[in-house]
């Protein structure tokens, strides 16, 4: 059995369902633990089947101990103490896709898996585009929405998704912090122009402030639902943007995924990570800068 660690948030959580499905696709058989990963995450839970109504093959509790030689039990521990234990965990140690995860009978798999390398059975993509699908009267709910909606379907619209919050806060910010600048949204929007002169901004962002100082202008809307559910709302958005500049995080990467127009623009930042490479984390539609 191999059973993928389910953590993180909506994005990284689309990235190991869907190496879910590949590896089920491959014939193994495969579940999900949705516990452990967020017992030490109070922000974040497993989300996929509240947004999207996707069910998956849950491990228990005694699939995810046996696999991982987590037994509490005297003789467990005295022989752990003795012969090491004898784990089945794969920690996923880099951002670069690893082919030898395909090829587990028997494994933990520990790891965001950030990379479309993961699922490319064709099945497997379609069904992905009709369960990350979100329809506009299944989420929005305010006046704010729908005219949103209206004006980027009628516009030469690009998402732009500036995520901060939790990217400035120690522990954090090593790994994701002063990737996605000024300059670097400067020098997006300002390719995004020269190839689509008529584009319209549409800023997806938790910190309004920094951005109408920094990301604004006449041909820029700074996103407000007003909805409850925003997560879902701004993601469905954000998809239909025709082109899009991407922060270094799984949310807008997924925002773009979803837009399968062979007609986009997807900007992204040349480095990812600061901590580790992440090369594969980027796809052939992307133009780094």
């Amino acid at each position: 059995m191999i059973i993928i660690r389910m953590m993180g948030g909506l994005g990284n959580q689309m990235f190991q369902y869907a190496l879910y499905l590949q590896l089920k696709a491959l014939g193994k058989e495969v579940k999900i633990d949705d516990v452990y990963g967020f017992r030490d995450d109070p922000q974040r839970d497993p989300v996929l089947e509240e947004m999207y109504g996707i069910t998956y093959d849950k491990a228990t509790d005694a699939e995810v101990i046996d696999i991982t030689d987590s037994h509490l039990d005297i003789f467990s521990r005295i022989r752990r103490k003795l012969f090491g234990r004898k784990s089945k965990e794969y920690i996923e140690e880099t951002g670069i896709f690893d082919p030898a995860v395909f090829e587990f009978e028997d494994a933990y798999l520990n790891g965001y898996f950030q990379s479309d390398k993961y699922f490319k059975d064709q099945n497997v993509l379609a069904q992905l585009r009709k369960e990350f699908v979100l329809m506009p009267d299944e989420v929005f709910t305010s006046e704010e929405s729908w005219e949103l909606f209206r004006q980027i379907r009628e516009t030469e619209s690009v998402s732009i998704h500036v995520r901060r919050g939790d990217y400035l806060l120690p522990g954090t910010v090593e790994t994701f912090g002063g990737i996605c600048d000024t300059d670097y949204y400067k020098r997006a929007i300002d390719t995004m122009v020269q190839k689509h002169p008529d584009a319209i901004f549409y800023v997806f962002t938790s910190d309004k402030e920094w951005c109408e100082k920094n990301v604004s202008g006449k041909k820029f809307r700074i996103v407000d639902t007003r909805e409850e559910n925003d997560d879902a709302a701004d993601l469905l958005l954000m998809s239909l943007c025709k082109h899009h500049i991407l922060a270094n995080s799984s949310y807008s990467w997924w925002s773009a995924w979803m837009n399968d127009s062979p007609e986009k623009t997807v900007i992204v930042p040349k480095k990812w990570l600061n901590t580790k490479p992440m090369d594969d984390i980027y796809t052939d539609r992307m133009t780094r800068i």
